[in-house]
């Protein structure tokens, strides 16, 4: 039974939260509900897949549609129900969302911010998309964010990582699933410490854009707290495809530790440099030469190979999890597509069951009562543990895993082992931490 009532009088909410007592009621006039963007008023309602087809991150673009598209199977009543038989809320009964069939359209974010704002905005006023979500790009990420608050839609982030997601740059209508830089450095700074010591000089190689920043940011200052010096900070644009120029300066900085702050195609690219120039062969102050990739995920070390073999980096989740809701992901994603799902798939699945959860609690799709109902909604049962919608600013807390690539694969897929599960509380910040300061969440806009 939903937690929440709607009625052409009006919404009664009366507390999303299992086990957080009951919340107040908040009433919502006919005024307030009557209209909103794209209410849908037929027997369907559309969706909006937004990711990158084309561009450095087209790998985790073609892994999020094929999750989109279970997920929209699974809301449907088709296939095993992969999480939904595992999430700690029971409302999703395999009949759509409140009994509209879900349909879908895509669009290609080419990893530019432009050609993202551009896409979702023709999905929302010509397909009449009800929820925009996707990207692997924080710039994109951002861009389409605030694009959705304009328009009155909520948009549920696919692969973002930028502090800024849900820091200055958060919105009232954005709500990220994903993990962030800050969360990264917190989980992987402990595990590099006992690894490499507290005397090591890092040299940053960084991604031009709000995600390298802010990740490049996030290390350095976990890093530093513990001893490292940082030698030199060099951006790189996102659009390269040869780091040979950038890597060869490295030789000769005295630094003992190359940091990159890259993702996707730039980070295979990146380290196949870095290795071809016998970086991991070196002896520098003393010490092995060490490389580490902040945010590593299975597509990039399918495309770096062996050159990945060792190599410390942080992952939102991964398949080799053995928690009953990863396994169900993990089954039905590889019953249909032949191989295991990557966390850009996993982020975004959960991302489409968390906002038709959402909308069926509420009892409606207007996106205000929908961000009611993820305003610090805690659950469980969709691989990463339990986990908490933050009502501050619409970041999800939960553990956070540190990775390292396999020495010895047995598969093209069986390229990353997780060394140590994080928990929440220690990748957890308050919200005025100034690595997230600026910007307001502001008010939903239901458009």
């Amino acid at each position: 039974m939903s937690n929440s009532k709607f009625t052409r009088r009006g919404m009664l909410k009366t507390g999303a939260i299992a086990g957080a007592g009951v919340a107040l009621p908040t009433i919502f006039t006919a005024s307030s509900v009557a209209a909103y963007t794209n209410e849908p008023t037929g027997s369907s309602v559309t969706l909006g897949f937004n990711v990158p087809q084309t561009g450095p991150y087209a790998d985790e673009g073609a892994d999020e549609l094929r999750a989109y598209q279970l997920a929209v199977e699974h809301l449907n009543g088709e296939g095993d129900g992969g999480m939904m038989n595992t999430f700690s809320s029971k409302e999703l009964q395999g009949n759509g969302i409140m009994g509209k069939k879900v349909e879908f359209v895509t669009g290609d974010t080419q990893t530019k911010s432009d050609a993202a704002r551009a896409s979702a905005k023709s999905m929302i006023e010509k397909d009449g998309a009800v929820m925009i979500t996707g990207g692997s790009s924080s710039g994109v990420a951002i861009a389409v964010q605030g694009l959705c608050q304009e328009a009155g839609v909520i948009f549920m982030a696919g692969l973002t990582h930028s502090n800024d997601t849900t820091g200055k740059d958060k919105k009232a209508n954005g709500f990220r699933h994903f993990f962030n830089g800050y969360m990264s450095a917190a989980a992987l700074a402990p595990v590099l410490k006992g690894l490499y010591g507290t005397d090591r000089n890092a040299y940053h190689l960084t991604a031009d854009y709000t995600w390298g920043w802010t990740q490049e940011e996030s290390i350095a200052a976990a890093t530093e707290a513990m001893g490292w010096n940082t030698v030199n900070k060099v951006r790189t644009p996102l659009a390269s495809t040869d780091f040979s120029s950038y890597i060869a300066p490295v030789l000769n900085s005295g630094a003992d530790v190359l940091v990159l702050n890259h993702y996707g195609g730039n980070m295979v690219n990146s380290l196949t440099n870095a290795v071809q120039f016998g970086l991991r062969e070196k002896i520098v102050n003393g010490k092995q030469f060490e490389i580490v990739v902040p945010l590593y995920s299975r597509l990039m070390a399918k495309g770096a190979g062996a050159n990945v073999k060792g190599i410390h980096g942080s992952t939102n989740w991964h398949w080799s999890l053995q928690d009953d809701a990863s396994k169900a992901f993990v089954k039905s994603f590889g019953t249909k597509y032949g191989f295991p799902p990557s966390q850009a798939a996993h982020t975004v699945y959960c991302q489409t069951l968390l906002y038709a959860d959402a909308a069926t609690r509420a009892g409606t799709f207007n996106p205000c009562g929908i961000g009611e109902a993820l305003e610090g909604f805690e659950f469980d049962g969709l691989g990463n543990g339990k986990t908490l919608y933050r009502a501050g600013d619409h970041q999800c807390f939960k553990d956070v895993l540190v990775v390292r690539g396999k020495e010895n694969p047995t598969s093209e897929f069986d390229l990353l082992e997780v060394v140590e599960v994080t928990p929440a509380a220690q990748v957890t910040y308050p919200i005025d931490h100034p690595m997230f300061a600026g910007g307001a969440l502001g008010t939903c806009n239901a458009g």
